[in-house]
This record gives structure tokens, sequence and C-alpha cells, in this order.
């Protein structure tokens, strides 16, 4: 569907255009959604900056989401799940603080000392290479509605449909390329999908200096 996620990145630019989307900033979930990013910010002509977040793993299984959180520490809780596996408060506690300040050295890492950029007032694209579940999407979406956009679009290449579905009522606007409804991982589609290291994502932040 996608040769990597530049050429990702460009198909959602040309869809963003078709609907008439105008950002004043956009915002890439690290470290995949950065190539992404980058194609679409230089499409619109804005600047790129990072919105980072951790998924809060389960006891035992750290791959199932019963939450996350954002590195401003804006907290999404899978409530049904953590009641059903009978996760106690201490352990969530512990695994927002530990994940939030894993999410904050992050953002420092890469933004290596550039302040943040101003979103207030601002219509703002989060973007990344494609969501799966979306527990750390919503918590970036929430992150950035909390710090004074006037305007918070969801802008991916790929998602399964029900994911779209729930994530439109945290947005203003979801814009997805491809909703298969046979969705295994995002990798799928993509025909070159390897991990963006951390050099290569702080020079796509980087590049319009």
């Amino acid at each position: 569907m996608f040769k990597n996620r530049t050429d990702a990145g460009q198909k959602l630019a040309d869809v963003l255009d078709d609907h008439d989307v105008e950002a004043d900033i956009v915002l890439a979930i690290p470290r995949g959604g950065l190539p992404v990013g980058r194609a679409v910010a230089d499409a619109q002509d804005v600047p790129l900056d990072i919105v980072a977040a951790r998924k809060l793993g389960a006891p035992g299984n750290p791959e199932l989401a019963i939450g996350a959180v954002a590195s401003d520490g804006t907290v999404w809780l899978n409530e049904s799940t953590i009641r059903d596996l009978g996760v106690g408060e201490t352990y969530i506690d512990e695994g927002i603080e530990s994940e939030r300040a894993a999410a904050l050295e992050k953002v420092e890492r890469y933004r290596a000392g550039r302040p943040p950029l101003e979103l207030r007032g601002k219509t703002v694209l989060i973007v990344d290479d494609g969501i799966a579940t979306g527990a750390t999407t919503i918590v970036c979406l929430r992150q950035v509605k909390n710090q004074g956009a006037e305007r918070v679009v969801l802008a991916v290449p790929v998602a399964p449909p029900d994911t779209v579905d729930r994530l439109t009522g945290e947005a203003d606007e979801v814009i997805c390329v491809e909703t298969p409804p046979h969705f295994r991982a995002v990798g799928q589609f993509y025909d070159s999908f390897g991990q963006v290291s951390d050099s290569e994502a702080k020079a796509y932040l980087t590049s319009d200096d």
C-alpha cells in the first residue's frame, strides 16, 4: 500500500489537500511518525515538532494497554480492562510516573534544547505512521487540546475502522488514507517499515532549520 513512511506522508499530504485542511503546526508521534510528519509539514509549509506518549502495559503482559500517559502527565486509563484484570492503584500510579518520565525524556532528547512550539489558538495536525489500538494517540490528542490548540486534526496513512471511529470522539477531525477492515499491524501496509533510529528522528526534526 505504501512504499515507505515518506511515501505514506506524501500520500497523506495529498488527502489533506483534498480535504482543504490547512495546519499551523504538524506534531509527529516519534519515532515512526517523524518521516510521515516531515513530508506533511513540508507539503503544508509549516513547522514540525513532536508529541510523545507511552503505553501503560498490563501486569505480566506489557503489550496489552491498560492506559497511556503523555509527556505532560495527561493520562487515559482503560477502566474496563483494569477492572477485569484487577490491577491495583499502586501498579497504575507507579506505571504512570515511570512512563511519563520516559515520554518526557524522549521529547527533550529529540528537541535538543529547542523550546516547544506554541499551540494556543492554532490548528494542529497530529501525525503518525499508522494506528492500531490508539491508546497513546488518545493522550497525545488530549495533551494538545490541554495546551490550548483551537483545532486538532489527527492524520494517519492507515488505521482499522473501529479505531478511527473511537478516535473521532477525541479529535476535531480524523483523516486516514486507508481504513482496511482486515488489520493485523501497521507494518503490513508498508513495503519498507524498518525502525527509525534516534539519529534519523532528530534529522527529520531539524531539516527545516
